[in-house]
């Protein structure tokens, strides 16, 4: 059973203009022989969650427009963790953040890769608060 673990207390916060990074471990999968995509997703009141950067075990990472070469997602197979590392940010950047994975690669191929309905395994969320 894949299960997707946040550590960092549950919450994070900093100045605009500022970084954090956040850890996801994965436990339950191979990131090294088995296929996937995975990311991270946001979620503020009132609004949907939304992907914010994909990664697709095919090779493709993408990222939402407004993170762009702000944001990197990147994995260390070794110690089996997802990382998403956030500079710049703004105000508007804060919101629970998500990571999450499914089995099976092609997702940005296939064009839902964004879609968090196609997300299987989930980790229980960190609160970032970015502070103007």
């Amino acid at each position: 059973q894949v299960q997707m673990t946040q550590s960092g207390g549950g919450s994070a916060s900093t100045e605009a203009g500022g970084s954090l990074r956040l850890f996801c471990e994965v436990s339950g999968y191979d990131f090294r022989t088995s296929a996937y995509c995975m990311g991270w997703f946001r979620q503020t009141p009132g609004k949907e969650r939304e992907g914010v950067a994909i990664k697709d075990s095919d090779g493709p990472i993408r990222y939402q427009e407004s993170v762009k070469d702000r944001f990197r997602i990147s994995k260390d197979n070794d110690k089996k963790i997802l990382y998403l590392q956030m500079n710049s940010l703004r105000p508007e950047d804060s919101g629970a953040y998500y990571c999450a994975a499914r089995l099976g690669s092609g997702c940005l191929r296939s064009g839902f890769g964004f879609n968090p309905g196609a997300y299987s395994y989930w980790g229980q969320g960190t609160q970032v608060t970015v502070h103007s």
